[in-house]
């Protein structure tokens, strides 16, 4: 059976998935961050998490020479930061509260849950990267949210 990259796009599409903003600091020591869904965890021991870098990513060269990046896992109001950090060419970090840890990454005050990474491995797959990061730090917010899920192209939230 033979399909087009459009019908794979459309199929894997029925998959629903959380909403990330990975971010790091670019060599000059500015914040870089990209929005991604393709994150998952990989071990709990050690603790290990990967996300996928696509090639084409207007920050690959930002990502794929860093030692260390973050996590940011989007809770269900934070669209606008999902859109923010998916636009290219422009500034997202105006006017957006962050903070640093021990690592150095930029750590976003509002997600719901983040883990602070070193980079320990990154492995070829087709037009993508997958980055493996060992978790050396996380945090969890008191707040109450759901996940930002995305699916079928749209941002959805989970039934109370």
């Amino acid at each position: 059976m033979s399909f087009t990259s459009q019908e794979f796009r459309n199929a894997l599409g029925r998959y629903a998935s959380g909403v990330t903003i990975v971010t790091t600091a670019d060599p000059q020591g500015r914040p870089v961050g990209m929005t991604a869904s393709s994150f998952g965890s990989v071990s709990l021991d050690p603790p290990l998490v990967l996300f996928c870098l696509g090639r084409d990513a207007d920050r690959f060269g930002d990502f794929t020479a860093c030692e260390h990046f973050a996590i940011n896992i989007l809770g269900d109001d934070h669209a606008h930061l999902s859109e923010r950090f998916a636009q290219v060419g422009t500034d997202n970090w105006q006017d957006l509260d962050y903070e640093t840890w021990t690592l150095g990454c930029p750590i976003l005050t509002q997600a719901i849950a983040v883990l602070e990474c070193s980079k320990a491995q990154v492995h070829e797959a087709g037009d993508h990267l997958i980055i493996v990061g060992h978790v050396v730090a996380l945090a969890v917010a008191d707040r109450e949210s759901g996940p930002l899920i995305h699916h079928r192209g749209a941002y959805r939230r989970l039934a109370p």
